[in-house]
């Protein structure tokens, strides 16, 4: 398979070394100082393209790989609220494919079923309140992460007490805090962390006065995000529309 990578910063270097451990060619890297190969024949040639860049770049980086037909497998973030009827009208009507998810990593998709299941068990004991927290390392733009984001949606699908998410308390680089914004309990709140050059940790936690649930992901390195988004673009390759991770892990 003929792999693009837009983006080529630490997940784009792992990425590359993954793809090719796996046999595929890469044809194409573009970064910031090479934005005029995107109308290369090399990046045409891709099967697929695989992006991590920023909240700002992605969306426009999609049309450009659109333009000449190349299916994108994306794991940026921040984009999804102003752009995504854009993206839903242009892969169910307009024949383009994405491959989005917040989170490539396997267990990550495993830790969601889990999550799903756990919510869907503890919507008939209202005596345990949750919230979710998530830490990141201090270079992540936005917050909530788009996985804590996530995580919470599968939560509110399954918990008929909670209605909506909303940023909790935002514990940023040297030592700033932004209180949380949320103001009753019927909305869930996702408690950010910025420190060091943590991967990523997720945690679920219900909590009632006599006890306390929680589940956790922690991921060790960035390279369980980059072996999925390979595995993903294995799968786009051979399948077209808007696809996620529940298209390519049925649990």
């Amino acid at each position: 398979m003929n792999i693009a990578i837009i983006g080529y910063g630490k997940m784009g270097r792992m990425i590359e070394e993954i793809a090719k451990q796996r046999g595929h060619n890469i044809v194409c890297i573009i970064d910031q100082d090479n934005q005029a190969d995107f109308d290369s024949p090399n990046f045409a040639s891709a099967d697929v393209a695989i992006e991590f860049t920023t909240p700002q770049a992605a969306f426009q980086n999609y049309l450009k790989a659109f333009k000449h037909n190349v299916k994108v497998v994306s794991g940026s973030t921040g984009w999804l609220e102003q752009h995504g009827e854009e993206i839903k009208h242009l892969c169910k009507e307009e024949g383009k494919t994405l491959f989005w998810a917040s989170n490539f990593s396997v267990g990550v998709a495993i830790f969601r079923a889990l999550n799903r299941r756990l919510a869907e068990l503890m919507n008939r004991f209202p005596q345990y309140d949750v919230h979710l927290e998530e830490t990141h390392h201090v270079h992540k733009q936005d917050a909530p992460s788009g996985t804590a984001i996530t995580l919470a949606e599968d939560i509110l699908a399954q918990l008929q007490r909670k209605d909506s998410w909303i940023k909790g308390e935002q514990h940023l680089p040297n030592q700033q805090f932004v209180a949380s914004q949320q103001s009753n309990q019927n909305q869930l709140a996702i408690d950010s962390f910025r420190e060091g050059e943590v991967p990523g940790i997720h945690t679920i936690i219900y909590n009632s006065e006599a006890d306390s649930i929680s589940i956790s992901h922690n991921a060790h390195s960035r390279r369980g995000f980059a072996e999925g988004a390979v595995l993903a673009a294995e799968y786009t390759a051979t399948h077209s529309g808007l696809l996620s991770m529940d298209n390519l892990f049925n649990f």
